[in-house]
């Protein structure tokens, strides 16, 4: 049945050598005759009773508790556990613990016990004389817990003690001495109070002490005494004046040293506002000289947008760049069939056929080497793919079963735009594109030899996205068609 167990509120308090009764009660009251009871502490982990079966438990009992211990019989039908200590020694104090169960409910509580030893009167004697006073000694022992010394002179005023030194001896009771120095003759004498801290009982001795006990002194001894504190309130003054000019000193190097740190951080910093300067026009001038020299090398940034003198080089790529075009790159002319079909939803095949705008003009063979760029009209159009594939099915020794088409796309759906790699349904790589205005055309840079792929919006000219680092093994097409691609089938 459910059940609780209480102790007392406050600790038990009890004479050295006395008799200590530990409260301990069930709640609600009934027999504890058939319950497991023990009682034991944890500093020093020790058993100091237990009771079970109607019978103590002799076997499980510390040694320092046999024969002192047992339950006080007379209430255990009405729940009582509490136990008896007998003969009360110092070391009994300290925290018990009460544990009660009854078949699997175990319930306990807590009891603080508190010895007290009241020592023997404080022996009181005169040490000797001491610079220019007399010491005084006081000692007594007996006492538990550790006692407090207090000196008083006749008139009841405390007295600073000059040492105080407690040891225990083997029964565990402390010894208390004590000294304190008398210089002022006229106190005739000073008692010695020692207090037990937890009862607040005290006991004392004084002595008296004739005043020719008391050392003379010499006229010369007075009158230097009377020049001393004199001469330290002058040195006093001296070291004062001295310090305030040292730290005058101080303060003024220190004040010096900062600006001289500040002109030396200011020449440092125009140095290196010289240097990057030095260093931004260098890298102005390297970026013109590859403008001038070579258009596609001034897209060797594209992560970045594009200055407005080459967006708009851009955008009229034909004019300003024509010769350039004939000279490095081969242009591939490609347009969207605007009532909607699908231009290059097959895999583009080579034509001669021209003015025939749904095709793509290349060599028969596809592209194997060289530079070539194209633009897309994609205006007005929310659902789009455009690339390049790569087809290794012309190459001399591939086995026809294991020929396999490559992509890499740039496609939009809505306001998304992504760039996959693919090979069938398998995805090399696929992350989404940032393009911050619809694009009316996209335009698209092949460079072969670089294995480069990159796209570009020509409606502000900003970089969309490269395919750089990547291994060209056969022939590549344009790639085009008027949906977004889905993986979820075959690849087209």
């Amino acid at each position: 049945s459910e059940f609780s167990v209480k102790g007392p509120d406050q600790p038990i308090r009890v004479l050295l050598g006395a008799e200590a009764t530990l409260p301990c009660q069930l709640s609600p009251e009934q027999s504890v005759a058939h319950m497991h009871i023990q009682w034991s502490r944890t500093q020093p982990r020790s058993t100091v009773l237990g009771y079970k079966d109607g019978q103590e438990q002799v076997g499980e009992q510390t040694l320092e508790y046999r024969g002192r211990t047992e339950l006080v019989g007379t209430s255990i039908d009405k729940g009582d556990a509490s136990l008896l200590i007998q003969q009360v020694r110092p070391s009994d104090d300290g925290q018990y613990r009460c544990n009660i169960k009854d078949g699997l409910v175990s319930r306990e509580t807590t009891v603080q016990l508190q010895v007290i030893a009241l020592g023997s009167a404080p022996q009181v004697h005169m040490t000797g004389p001491e610079e220019s006073g007399i010491r005084v000694q006081c000692s007594s022992g007996g006492w538990f817990p550790k006692p407090s010394v207090r000196w008083n002179n006749k008139a009841g005023t405390e007295l600073k003690s000059l040492s105080e030194s407690h040891t225990k001896d083997k029964d565990g009771l402390f010894q208390v001495t004590a000294s304190v120095i008398v210089t002022d003759s006229s106190l005739n004498n000073v008692t010695c109070s020692v207090k037990n801290s937890l009862s607040g009982q005290e006991k004392a001795s004084a002595i008296f002490l004739p005043e020719p006990f008391f050392p003379r002194m010499c006229p010369w001894k007075a009158a230097t005494l009377g020049t001393v504190p004199v001469l330290l309130l002058l040195l006093t003054g001296i070291s004062y004046a001295g310090w305030r000019q040292h730290h005058a000193k101080e303060s003024a190097l220190e004040k010096k040293k900062k600006e001289l740190e500040e002109r030396e951080k200011a020449r440092r910093e125009k140095e290196e506002a010289l240097q990057k300067r030095g260093k931004l026009k260098e890298e102005l001038d390297r970026r013109k000289a590859l403008y001038d020299a070579d258009w596609k090398k001034a897209l060797i940034y594209p992560g970045k947008k594009l200055f407005s003198g080459l967006a708009i080089a851009i955008l009229n790529l034909f004019r300003f760049f024509s010769d350039w075009r004939k000279e490095h790159f081969t242009l591939v002319k490609m347009t969207l069939n605007h009532e909607g079909k699908d231009n290059g939803t097959e895999d583009p095949a080579p034509s001669d056929k021209q003015g025939d705008n749904n095709l793509i003009t290349l060599n028969q063979e596809g592209i194997t080497s060289g530079r070539f760029y194209w633009e897309v009209d994609v205006k007005d159009k929310e659902e789009w793919t455009l690339g390049v594939y790569e087809d290794s099915s012309k190459r001399s020794g591939v086995p026809e079963d294991s020929q396999k088409k490559k992509f890499r796309i740039l496609a939009r759906k809505g306001k998304k735009y992504r760039v996959l790699s693919y090979c069938h349904q398998d995805i090399s790589h696929e992350e989404s594109a940032e393009v911050l205005m619809c694009p009316d055309k996209i335009m698209v840079f092949l460079d072969y030899e670089d294995s480069d792929i990159s796209f570009y919006n020509m409606s502000d000219g900003n970089h969309i996205f490269s395919f750089t680092k990547v291994t060209f093994s056969g022939s590549l097409y344009p790639y085009f068609k008027l949906k977004c691609t889905d993986l979820s089938g075959n690849a087209k």
